[in-house]
């Protein structure tokens, strides 16, 4: 019996990838000209009681300086209040209870990067913990509180690694009902969408139709046709899939049809829980959606810094 052998992969641009990474953890501060200016705004809203102090801009940078530090509210407000005394700036920081007020109400978007072609996207979402007693606790103690999720479910581009469309949820959502929403906020075209079985269902396929997209989603289990031959309706790509997996067996078909790109959605999961942990600051809705939004955020920026460029190593 021939013994399978692990796929080896080299990185080509080290060099510039070790850089990036240095640039990750680089303490240099530098504000832009440009939110210095946009800072704080004298701009009434017409309605009742006192208008903002502060721009949006102002409010996510500090956001971002807390779920990227792992700070509290008062010391994000510390830290920054620091920085701008060392960087001799005259301008006044929010408190805390600003920042609380103001982050549900951001409207904030990903930073990606135009793409030359169609995109290849990649599906998955994972669990962050509101609140509760760790894994360790209930372990070996039981646990005496309820234990509160919410569920980040990510696109993400298979060539590039950002993430395209985030969007948040509470735990009794499945992921499938979410897959629609996540293609309606993908811009550009679209040439494939890969995703687990869990979205092997009527309205994941007709939602990937809509974009003229590829659906790579293997049938769960069990799976039975769809839609038969005799039938004058066109054939359905699930149907197609399934039947293709039949003649040539389901390894051959994720090789084909590039499903194993998928992978690269559970590693965004682990960039994620590794650079921001599994539990979320806030508590109102509105603003852990945000918070995770923030984070994606801070992930694509990273992003651009570098990436490894990797090939194959000829067994």
């Amino acid at each position: 019996m021939k013994k399978s052998t692990k796929t080896t992969y080299r990185i080509r641009n080290w060099k510039e990838y070790n850089q990036a990474l240095k640039q990750r953890g680089s303490l240099t501060v530098w504000i832009s000209d440009e939110a210095l200016q946009n800072w704080t705004t004298d701009e009434k809203t017409g309605q009742p009681g006192a208008s903002p102090t502060y721009t949006d801009l102002a409010i996510e940078t500090m956001l971002t300086v807390k779920a990227l530090y792992h700070l509290a509210g008062r010391q994000t407000t510390g830290l920054v209040a620091s920085l701008f005394a060392l960087l001799q700036i005259d301008k006044p920081v929010p408190d805390h209870s600003t920042l609380s007020r103001r982050r549900g109400a951001l409207l904030l978007t990903l930073p990606v990067k135009a793409s030359s072609g169609a995109r290849h996207l990649v599906i998955d979402s994972t669990g962050v913990k509101v609140y509760g007693e760790g894994e360790w606790k209930v372990r070996q103690h039981g646990w005496s509180k309820r234990r509160t999720w919410r569920k980040l479910h990510l696109c993400v581009d298979a060539a590039s690694g950002e993430i395209i469309a985030a969007c948040a949820s509470t735990s009794n959502v499945t992921d499938a009902q979410m897959l629609p929403e996540l293609l309606a906020d993908v811009e550009g075209e679209v040439e494939q969408v890969s995703a687990d079985g869990a979205y092997d269902q009527r309205p994941c396929y007709e939602a990937i139709r809509r974009r003229q997209a590829r659906a790579a989603i293997p049938p769960r289990k069990g799976a039975r046709i769809w839609q038969h031959g005799n039938t004058k309706a066109e054939r359905h790509v699930r149907d197609e899939n399934l039947r293709q997996i039949r003649r040539v067996g389901k390894k051959a078909w994720k090789e084909a049809s590039n499903y194993h790109q998928r992978s690269l959605a559970e590693t965004t999961v682990f960039r994620y829980k590794v650079t921001f942990g599994g539990q979320l600051q806030t508590r109102k809705i509105e603003n852990q959606c945000n918070e995770l939004f923030i984070k994606c955020k801070v992930l694509n920026r990273m992003m651009h810094l570098g990436k490894p460029q990797s090939y194959k190593v000829a067994g």
